[in-house]
């Protein structure tokens, strides 16, 4: 990647990011479209390849980007105190909140590239990915599972919760302008009920 990505003025460089991961989310690596970026960022297409030299650049500058962002966010939010899963859950999505105000569609590539069938891609990343998953692991592993009611797997609790959140943030993405407020207020509600009925 050319480091003179970081010299253009922030509003530049957030346009440039959110159109990538708005192509990379909504249509993974091998289907988004280079033009379609350039187009609603508003800058040559020259322009992006000098910055990134490839698309496949481009995606891993994306990705580690993203997992830094997404996880420095998390450290802001989530205290070694916190031990109650959803509790753990919650601030999480406190973080990702926060995150969407500024990119919108952050989340969705980082989910989008666990599901990413484009070989070249993956690999590009996997290390990135690795790490990443571990840091979440690391906030995972400082949950209290022993809280639970006795019939409630850990591990099937976790998928509950993650499925819920995940299709609950693709359904609000996919309208017309994101409401993160109504979003959080809805993920909240969901993470009470759960937590009234797995503790």
């Amino acid at each position: 990647m050319n480091d003179k990505f970081f010299d253009v003025k922030k509003e530049k460089q957030d346009r440039i990011i959110n159109a990538s991961l708005k192509m990379f989310a909504l249509n993974g690596y091998r289907h988004a479209s280079t033009d379609d970026m350039v187009r609603e960022a508003a800058i040559s297409k020259g322009l992006l390849f000098h910055y990134f030299g490839s698309k496949l650049g481009l995606y891993v500058f994306l990705y580690d980007y993203s997992t830094r962002f997404m996880l420095l966010e998390f450290s802001r939010e989530i205290k070694a105190v916190d031990t109650d899963f959803f509790v753990l859950a919650g601030k999480m999505e406190t973080a990702r909140m926060r995150v969407m105000k500024m990119y919108p569609y952050m989340r969705r590539f980082l989910d989008a590239v666990q599901k990413e069938d484009c070989a070249e891609a993956a690999e590009a990343v996997r290390e990135i990915r690795e790490k990443y998953q571990e840091s979440l692991n690391k906030y995972i592993r400082q949950a209290d599972f022993d809280r639970f009611v006795p019939k409630a797997k850990p591990e099937m609790v976790m998928k509950c919760v993650e499925y819920t959140l995940n299709g609950l943030t693709e359904e609000f993405s996919g309208r017309g302008g994101l409401e993160t407020e109504a979003l959080k207020k809805e993920i909240e509600d969901y993470l009470r009920m759960f937590a009234a009925v797995f503790q």
